[in-house]
């Protein structure tokens, strides 16, 4: 895992812990312990939704087009026998499109997104990750909170009772981590969590996504997960559906782990409606040229759906009390950080 650099000063000396080789980083105790978590928690979760009747299918890696709403990341472009095609940066199209074949699906679906350099240090940021895909057909938002929020709390009770040994090796205060999904979720709007932090002299834009440090601040302040909702027009995808009770308003949500760990998910009711796709498509910037295998399955019809992605990477430095999503992976791959 021979590294090269590319950031400020700055930035190298708060990657000083990144391990200089994968042998460093796989031999470490510290590595293992949260490694045998992330696994016992994707069987955790693979046992929950299965039973409940979700399909699991395997994402593509690559396509015509990926989710453009990737907030200031870069997609990744490869060349498929003379065609432009995309490395995935989020499946959110094709979880729609699988809709066509089952009811309730999800994926463990790996995502490649070229974060800007300065996100090295943010402790939640990775150029490559993974991602639990849910998809519900016929559900409305609340469907996906819920959902949401019942399998979060089931994984992190089963590694609390499942894998003590290594939380205790980790540091990991368990109980702490048992009483934060013992009650149900909090909630709060986007426009009450923004004048929150500019009360409290953050500079957040009221019409805007909530920017990493001001999640950071939210979430420290909390003593369990929450969910913020209701992100304006704007500032979200294309597929996000909007109110129609409130225009300019989005259906949709983020899920915020407590203790300073920020968002564990992203989620939304979708938006299927052909016009609609085409109409919001323009107003963000996206021409529908690009999009014309999914425009085509929205012309003949895609079910309407909710649904959230929640990044494993995250969830699982939450589960363990890790520093920096990078200790998760087995081959960690940060911005600006040239590794195997």
């Amino acid at each position: 895992m021979t590294m090269t650099v590319t950031t400020t000063e700055a930035v190298d000396e708060a990657l000083t812990p990144f391990p200089s080789s994968p042998d460093a980083h796989l031999t470490d105790p510290r590595t293992r312990a949260t490694l045998r978590v992330q696994s016992r928690m994707l069987t955790a979760t693979r046992a929950f939704l299965t039973a409940r009747g979700f399909q699991e299918l395997l994402p593509p890696l690559i396509g015509p087009v990926t989710d453009p709403g990737i907030r200031g990341s870069k997609q990744v472009d490869v060349d498929f026998y003379g065609h432009k095609y995309k490395l995935m940066t989020s499946a959110i199209l094709y979880k729609q499109a699988s809709l066509l074949a089952f009811d309730k699906i999800f994926y463990i679906a790996p995502n490649v997104r070229l974060e800007p350099v300065e996100t090295a240090v943010t402790h939640r940021h990775l150029a490559e990750f993974h991602q639990i895909d849910v998809e519900i057909r016929d559900a409305r938002r609340e469907d996906a909170m819920e959902l949401a929020e019942r399998l979060v709390s089931h994984v992190v009770a089963d590694a609390v009772e499942a894998v003590p040994a290594e939380l205790e090796l980790l540091g990991r205060d368990t109980d702490t981590l048992r009483k934060a999904v013992t009650e149900a979720f909090g909630r709060v709007g986007h426009g009450q969590a923004t004048a929150g932090l500019i009360a409290a002299g953050h500079p957040q834009e009221p019409a805007a996504e909530i920017d990493w440090q001001g999640e950071e601040i939210v979430s420290a302040g909390a003593q369990r997960p929450f969910f913020i909702t209701d992100y304006p027009k704007g500032s979200r995808g294309f597929y996000d559906k909007e109110n129609a009770e409130q225009p300019g308003v989005l259906r949709n949500f983020d899920l915020i782990a407590p203790e300073g760990y920020g968002e564990l998910a992203s989620g939304s009711e979708r938006e299927h409606d052909y016009a609609t796709l085409v109409t919001r498509m323009r107003e963000t910037g996206e021409n529908p040229a690009k999009y014309g295998w999914y425009l085509d399955l929205a012309r003949r019809g895609i079910p309407a759906s909710s649904g959230f992605g929640i990044g494993l990477e995250r969830f699982t430095r939450y589960v363990t009390g890790r520093q920096a999503a990078w200790q998760t992976s087995a081959y960690p791959k940060l911005p600006g950080v040239v590794s195997a």
